[in-house]
């Protein structure tokens, strides 16, 4: 349809445009400016265009003599009058258009430019969906949206807000722009919850519709995408409203900060105040000289133009480098001899086939050459390094982010896609390695005047209730259950547990349970979370397991009860038997306890060997003691006296390991002789799956999924529908069309053993989980409901609620199995390892005694040193000779008294 449209209007221009054949280049250089003049940024524009070219027309360092000529238009806007304009230019030999600044007028005119091939370079067309890929000869001077949407996003998820309701004016740069935001939003797991469109030119009337209906809805942050004119309009009518309140957010892209710095100073209070905590984005622009000569210029330029007041903004100093941009490139380009000239295109024909009266439609001959000298250009201008990037979009794309306070605004922090939000400046962080883990901003006064960050959102106030599915089970009726004669009252432990969190939180909720299932069997738990992740349901509310593809699905609430899949099998009672008094260690521990009787039974005597008559005499009569003394020391009723110090402290370590091992030893065989216990061949959920035997499960659980997932054959697997049914199969067994075992979730197990005592718990509980309620992915009820539950639990109600419906009750206190009376290994390495290490600590010391003893010997009685060729296994020998000798105890303590080496302390008698 756009091509058509030029078509058309070429021809009806087609006889106004003069002749533009055999035109040649001359010194100067036409150039054309498309911008709306009555607007924000078209009056600051207009201004920074004129004194740009003046600027380099005065340089004489730049285009070497040659001058540029602008022609300047005014579009009002209208897509028609500036598709009329750009024809208009190629009358008079333009080699560019700056502008226009609507993204709207921009799509319809790069059809135009790349016809002609005239670059067309816009400082304000910020649409994302303008690209050079689509519009070759287009070229953004600015930041695109696509950067501030980003920006936005990731204040939104600073402040972890997960929804948003998006204000956009209905045409392309609306439309598009929040499409930008929709993307940002969604890579941080947020999301627009409303679009809410405006059309062009709205009146005050269409405001107040469509701001009743938001104030209606769930989200408070609230993203305004539209013109100045219209978005005034919005922000007085959202006060009028009572909407600039606390627990409002409003986020206002760049064209408020445009009009803020534009028209500061005649802003009215009244305005100002409607604008009270509005967050504001504005394209950065880092301070430097360029940037401050030029501001310092500002109001002599506006008062030239015959204005009393008018302030810069950043499209203005955009506008300003754009030109400098083109000087740039056409001076790389005509000093590389490049010529500027134009002719027809000869692909403008009408539908016969004959040439249209063009000749006034000119192409750039040299327009590809000149707009990759463009893209080339790279210099330093007001708004800072000015070059463009692999993406043809401008370098360190940055904002910043503006709070409105009192009668101006404050800068609370910086955005860059460098280093996300900070408080310094991103020219500072260029310099340093990109961390956006370590975001921050300033403290931010909000709507109300409060600091206090707000919530984000509050339950809607439009009559609609709470949809919340509630599983309807025939079974195990005490967790959740639908009252008789009812067609939606539930009651049950989870129902309770739910309306006490409700209780707690600081706002109301309106709700309506409804049942889910027949009620004649256990309906399908993944089913039901599936419909609150379609949106049928806003919650479910009932006994449903925490499994990882269901949190892939919805978000669940803190744990309210603790669960977990465990195996349940029919037992028999044991009987204790004649070797009873073996089951309380296992067979580790049997052997573990027996080598180091033995072993400290040759350490004592290895220490008191030399000192006490009690442990020397024949070889058999010594083994025969370190055995006695071994065991004896069981009961305590050893004879021997310790007559060496080391063997005292041995002995001590040893009688407390010895303690502990009978006191435990008795309290176990106390409890297998005492309480009956119970035997089955199924011992936990490995047992079970290599028996090969049938399994059951509860109908609707997750179970069933699990234990495929676990290798089970489907075709072992049989469905349960309720306790009574349980107890059937498991009596029956695997052999009579019964189950070997059932495995099921915690909480439904513990409440069918406190009515069935022939079966029992076998193993560990196999899986960990909980039980939550769902809701909807990044709803803000989960979070307040999980607070909530996290309250009850702390001040008891939850276990209140629990023993109200679930007190156990029945069979008597009763082990799992024998097993679980066993005491391990495990239990007492910790004993034996402080008992072998004192062992060693003691032999260590006693056999360097020994050789600093030997040694003394040696010398005493002038024993020769083996001479380098005699046998070291000689005097090994007699080392363990003179260690084996008698000590005289009290020679060698006499002789230490007079302070003489002792003599003859060692008899020659040997064992």
């Amino acid at each position: 349809m756009i091509p058509a449209c030029i078509l058309v209007i070429i021809v009806i221009c087609s006889g106004v445009f003069v002749d533009g054949s055999g035109r040649n280049a001359s010194l100067v250089v036409n150039l054309g400016a498309i911008c709306t003049f009555s607007s924000t940024i078209g009056s600051v524009a207009k201004i920074a265009i004129t004194t740009a070219v003046e600027d380099i027309n005065s340089n004489s360092s730049i285009l070497g003599g040659t001058k540029l000529n602008v022609t300047m238009l005014d579009s009002n806007t209208s897509a028609f009058l500036g598709i009329v304009e750009a024809l208009q230019f190629m009358e008079k030999d333009i080699v560019a258009i700056v502008g226009p600044q609507s993204s709207v007028l921009s799509h319809v005119v790069s059809h135009v430019a790349d016809e002609l091939q005239v670059p067309l370079l816009s400082f304000a067309a910020t649409d994302p969906t303008l690209s050079s890929l689509q519009y070759p000869f287009f070229v953004r001077t600015t930041q695109s949206d696509f950067y501030q949407m980003a920006a936005i996003a990731e204040f939104v998820d600073y402040y972890r807000w997960k929804e948003v309701i998006a204000l956009f004016v209905d045409d392309d740069y609306g439309r598009s722009g929040v499409s930008a935001l929709a993307d940002e939003l969604e890579d941080k797991r947020c999301r627009i919850s409303y679009k809410a469109a405006l059309r062009p030119g709205m009146t005050k009337s269409d405001a107040v519709d469509m701001l009743v209906k938001l104030a209606l809805m769930e989200s408070r942050v609230i993203v305004v995408h539209v013109n100045p004119g219209s978005g005034l309009m919005i922000f007085s009518v959202a006060e009028y409203l009572g909407m600039m309140s606390n627990g409002y957010v409003w986020i206002a892209t760049d064209w408020l900060s445009s009009y803020l710095d534009t028209h500061g100073n005649s802003i009215g209070s009244e305005t100002m105040r409607t604008l009270q905590g509005v967050i504001v984005m504005r394209q950065h622009v880092p301070e430097s000289e360029k940037k401050k000569a030029f501001v310092s210029r500002w109001n002599d330029l506006v008062k030239k133009e015959g204005l009393s007041s008018l302030g810069l903004n950043s499209y203005g100093l955009y506008a300003y480098d754009t030109v400098w941009l083109l000087a740039h490139a056409l001076n790389a380009f005509l000093n590389e001899g490049g010529t500027i000239s134009f002719s027809n295109d000869p692909m403008l024909h009408n539908a016969e086939g004959s040439k249209m009266n063009l000749e006034a439609l000119s192409i750039f001959d040299e327009g590809k050459e000149l707009l990759r000298r463009i893209w080339q250009t790279d210099f330093i201008g007001v708004t800072g390094h000015f070059r463009f990037d692999s993406s043809r979009d401008l370098l360190h794309p940055a904002y910043d982010v503006i709070n409105v306070v009192g009668t101006g605004f404050r800068i609370v922090g910086y955005w860059s896609n460098y280093s996300g939000l900070s408080i310094e400046t991103p020219e500072i962080l260029y310099s340093k390695p990109p961390n956006i883990s370590n975001e921050q901003l300033r403290s931010v006064i909000w709507p109300g005047d409060t600091t206090t960050q707000p919530r984000g959102w509050v339950f809607p106030n439009n009559g609609k209730q709470l949809i919340i599915g509630v599983p309807n089970r025939a079974s195990y009726k005490e967790f959740v259950s639908l009252v008789k004669g009812t067609d939606n009252t539930m009651n049950g432990f989870c129902i309770d547990v739910f309306t006490a969190a409700l209780n707690l939180l600081p706002y109301p909720v309106a709700y309506k349970f409804v049942p889910f299932g027949d009620g004649k069997s256990n309906p399908n738990y993944n089913e039901l979370v599936q419909r609150v992740e379609t949106r049928f349901f806003g919650a479910a509310v009932g006994d449903i397991a925490i499994v990882t593809n269901r949190t892939r699905l919805v978000d669940f609430t803190q744990p309210f009860a603790e669960s977990g899949l465990v195996v349940v099998a029919s037992t028999k009672r044991m009987k204790s038997g004649a070797w009873a008094f073996l089951k309380p260690f296992t067979l580790k521990m049997w052997c573990a306890t027996a080598a180091f009787f033995i072993i400290m039974g040759a350490v004592v005597w290895t220490l008191e060997h030399r000192v006490n008559d009690e442990f020397r005499g024949p070889p058999r009569q010594q083994i025969v003691t370190v055995l006695w003394f071994s065991f004896s020391t069981m009961f305590f009723a050893h004879r021997e006296n310790m007559m060496s110090t080391l063997g005292r402290f041995v002995l001590v370590m040893w009688l407390f390991v010895v303690l502990i091992i009978n006191s435990s030893y008795t309290a176990s065989l106390t409890s297998i002789l005492t309480v009956q216990q119970l035997s089955s061949p199924i011992t936990g959920i490995e047992s079970l799956i290599a028996s090969g035997e049938p399994i059951g499960f509860q109908i609707g659980s997750y179970a069933e999924n699990y234990l495929i997932e676990l290798g089970v054959s489907k075709s072992r697997l049989q469905s349960l529908r309720s306790p009574e049914d349980y107890a059937d199969a498991l009596e029956k067994g695997p052999t009579n069309g019964g189950v070997a075992a059932v495995v099921d979730e915690l909480p439904y197990i513990e409440l069918f053993l406190s009515k069935h005592c022939k079966f029992a718990i076998r193993g560990k509980m196999f899986t960990k989980s909980g039980w939550g309620f769902a809701f909807r992915r990044d709803s803000p009820l989960a979070t307040d409901f999980s607070t909530a539950i996290l309250s009850l639990a702390e001040n008891g109600d939850l276990q209140r609620i629990h023993d109200k419906w679930l007190t156990n009750s029945g069979c008597a206190s009763q082990s799992d199995d024998i097993s679980s009376n066993q005491l391990d290994l495990r239990s007492f390495w910790g004993l034996f390892l402080i008992c072998g290490i004192t062992s060693v600590v003691a032999l260590s010391i006693f056999f360097w005694r020994m050789a600093v003893m030997f040694t003394r010997h040696g010398r005493h009685h002038g024993v020769a040193e083996p001479s380098e060729g005699s046998s070291r296994t000689r005097r090994l020998r007699t080392f363990f000779s003179f260690v084996d000798e008698r000590e005289d105890t009290s020679v060698h303590k006499s002789g230490r008294k007079n302070g003489e080496e002792p003599k003859n302390s060692h008899s020659s008698g040997r064992v």
